[in-house]
């Protein structure tokens, strides 16, 4: 039986391909002719497939009267070849010319590339922890580095060889101080408001309600004012200090000022860290006022403890000393937030991806910072009686 398949559409002679499906018991027969090049009108393998019979052995070809070849050509036997493979029929290609064949042993000789799964090892405990020590000892490293950087860059900048712009300094003491005295108000607020209110319901079981403007003005002068403050900055600027030197980093902008001759500690760390050196300790000082404030609020609304009250049992229980302690915190915390902002930039990799990564350690890496000082610094002071 053979049944002949070719195009509808009619085209100038020479420029069709057919192909002549023989079927002899469960031998097949595929007879090609015309041409079957790029611009050519030909079937597809899809178009001829319902052609063949059900139970098939064996796929020959016959190309007397086929005209011209290309890859087209190819593709289809690629389809022949794949089906045979798939119905374990044996596809025999003598019947092509001599050119195919070399192409479709090529072909065949090409092994399917497995996809690659890179072998998951878990490590052991031991090399868990040499890999953290070695990562540690990494770390500290660079922060001994950086912290050397940072000293030779204040000693420089006394002796009036550090160079960076004015205008930069001055736009970071505005970020650093007016600019986040909206959120810093807000939290010291509240902080000085959950202080009383928790305050309150044990001295109301004393009848010792007046003792909350102790606890709020010690609370916020020595503590909580510095720290709130610190702990805003951080996730605030220090992760806009990370980003910003982050996308430097990416931007080779950091590579462009070295290649000038200017240190980049210089000229982007120094004019960042000052700012907040000297905003920090404005920052908590005014977290202070405003947190005994917020104390005082929950004293008149809820224990009926007048102005004049609380004001005195304020002044008595909060001296200068205790102004003195806060306000040193907070140039430790400043100098914190600062440099782990700095270090983190600095140490940003060469992708988008990588400036999130710094700007997240930053924060990170300033507030654990923050409570390990303060921890040390309250029990020092402890000792001292300060």
């Amino acid at each position: 039986m053979q049944e002949t398949y070719s195009p509808k559409n009619t085209v100038a002679p020479g420029s069709i391909g057919t192909i002549d499906v023989e079927s002899i018991g469960t031998d097949l027969c595929l007879h090609f002719s015309g041409s079957w090049v790029i611009g050519s009108t030909f079937p597809s393998f899809l178009e001829i497939q319902p052609l063949f019979p059900g139970t098939i052995k064996s796929i020959s070809f016959d190309t007397t009267n086929l005209l011209a070849w290309d890859s087209r050509f190819l593709i289809i036997l690629n389809d022949i070849s794949e089906y045979a493979v798939k119905n374990d029929t044996t596809m025999i290609a003598e019947g092509l010319p001599s050119g195919v064949q070399r192409l479709l042993v090529l072909s065949s000789a090409s092994p399917e590339k497995a996809p690659f799964k890179p072998e998951e090892k878990i490590p052991s405990f031991f090399e868990t922890v040499g890999n953290k020590t070695t990562h540690l000892i990494e770390d500290c490293g660079e922060l001994l580095s950086f912290t050397g950087a940072v000293s030779l860059s204040y000693l420089r900048l006394f002796s009036g060889k550090a160079q960076f712009l004015t205008s930069d300094f001055l736009y970071f003491l505005e970020e650093c101080g007016p600019s986040a005295l909206p959120i810093v108000s807000l939290i010291s607020v509240l902080v000085g408001i959950i202080l009383a209110f928790v305050g309150a319901v044990q001295l109301q079981l004393f009848g010792a309600e007046i003792y909350i403007a102790n606890l709020v003005g010690l609370g916020m002068t020595r503590e909580m004012g510095a720290m709130m403050a610190a702990i805003i900055m951080a996730g605030r600027t220090g992760a806009a200090f990370a980003a910003q030197l982050g996308t430097m980093q990416v931007n080779e902008e950091i590579d462009a000022l070295q290649t000038m001759g200017i240190d980049p500690v210089d000229f982007l760390v120094l004019p960042r860290l000052s700012a907040l050196l000297i905003m920090m300790p404005l920052l908590a000082l005014w977290a202070d006022l405003l947190g005994i404030g917020g104390g005082f609020l929950i004293a008149a609304l809820t224990l009926d403890i007048s102005m004049v009250e609380y004001y005195n049992q304020t002044i008595n229980a909060v001296v200068l000393r205790h102004f003195g302690v806060g306000l040193f915190k907070a140039i430790i915390f400043g100098y914190l937030v600062a440099f782990s902002g700095c270090l983190r930039g600095m140490q940003c990799g060469r992708s988008a991806s990588a400036v999130g990564t710094a700007a997240t350690s930053a924060v990170v890496t300033a507030i654990v910072l923050i409570v390990v000082s303060d921890a040390v610094m309250t029990v020092l002071f402890n000792i001292l009686k300060i």
